[in-house]
């Protein structure tokens, strides 16, 4: 069985031997091992002290395998982006211009460099071990286990989330890594290969794109084609990533990431699909080897203990019921709080492993 729950410090092995098999671009995740220790710290903060949305939090949530302890995959809310430093992307503009004479109108697209999140929520480092995706964990729904968990935490601390929330989806790279978006813009003012400016950024020094990049409005057709092409276009490996947080209800911001131009999607935390369904009872009781089928997600409400796990809730007349290994990984008894929404609120499709920043 599998429980996502609050990361602790003695995961720090785990999560760095994850951070090492994952993908380029999730910026989020680093590999470094005192910058995992770092976000560690401060997640453990986050889940012990008080709501205080004018100071950055950082809620870093593991997936681990009860039986061994095997720590196989993490995500993140970051709650307050842009509080401590700027939290840059592209604006896409539209502009039309006139003339009378002789008659002719130009409708185009600037990208304005701007800084409009700041205070918001992201949802981030989604990441799944490799060896965990392969059909013979595909019942356990890990994938949406991962993901849906930070909205369930939303949703039972609604306190500690302001209203928007924004995703991050990784841009858009030919085979060999290279970004046409960044090759057209970036490179020019910043003299670094993409991943190289990806990763300082990733670190935490933004303060580098406001001293070197341009301020003022980029015209979109003075672009070589193959970088309009990719603007708000999702890396190929992002796209499951993108259709699920649709499905929850996120929508395109017209915003995209400076780096890359991979878009920006956001959300109303109350409007986010998991949020919006989920429902909160006591536990009634627990019934022994109960049923293996994933259709719900359970999770343990308490902020320093939260934790959830794939299920099956039954609603009965004096509460709810669990099977007893899913009460356990919960640690959870009778009288206890309980929230849970059902697997099957959204459209059926592929789960992402991967693809968010």
């Amino acid at each position: 069985m599998f429980v996502v729950r609050p990361a602790r410090l003695d995961d720090l092995e785990g999560l760095v031997r994850l951070a090492r098999v994952k993908a380029p671009g999730m910026t989020t995740f680093p590999s470094n091992e005192d910058q995992l220790k770092e976000r560690l710290e401060l997640s453990e903060a986050a889940f012990s002290g008080p709501a205080d949305l004018g100071q950055k939090s950082n809620y870093l949530l593991v997936l681990e395998e009860i039986e061994t302890g095997k720590i196989v995959g993490t995500s993140a809310l970051i709650v307050g982006i842009g509080l401590d430093k700027p939290f840059y992307s592209y604006r896409i503009i539209h502009h039309t211009q006139t003339s009378k004479e002789p008659p002719i109108r130009i409708d185009t697209e600037l990208l304005q460099l701007s800084n409009d999140y700041v205070g918001a929520t992201e949802v981030a480092t989604l990441f799944l071990d490799p060896e965990y995706r392969t059909d013979d964990f595909r019942p356990a729904k890990l994938g949406k286990l991962l993901a849906k968990a930070r909205y369930l935490l939303m949703a039972a601390h609604r306190s500690r989330f302001p209203d928007l929330v924004v995703a991050e989806i990784r841009g858009w790279v030919d085979e060999k890594g290279n970004s046409p978006f960044w090759d057209a813009i970036g490179r020019h003012f910043f003299n670094l290969d993409f991943y190289e400016a990806d990763d300082i950024n990733g670190q935490g020094n933004s303060q580098f794109i406001s001293d070197l990049m341009p301020t003022f409005p980029i015209y979109r057709a003075i672009l070589p084609q193959a970088a309009q092409d990719v603007i708000g276009r999702p890396h190929d490996g992002a796209v499951p990533a993108a259709k699920l947080l649709e499905r929850e209800g996120f929508h395109f911001s017209g915003a995209v990431d400076i780096f890359d131009a991979g878009p920006l999607l956001d959300a109303r935390v109350d409007m986010i699909a998991t949020v919006r369904n989920s429902l909160q009872g006591t536990l009634a009781g627990s019934v022994e080897g109960g049923h293996a089928d994933h259709h719900h997600l359970a999770a343990n409400v308490s902020l320093d203990n939260f934790r959830v796990v794939a299920t099956s809730v039954v609603e009965g007349t004096s509460g709810l019921w669990l099977p007893e290994s899913a009460a356990n990984a919960l640690e959870v008894g009778e009288g206890d709080a309980v929230r849970y929404v059902s697997l099957e609120i959204d459209a059926k499709g592929p789960t992402p492993l991967e693809g968010m920043r």
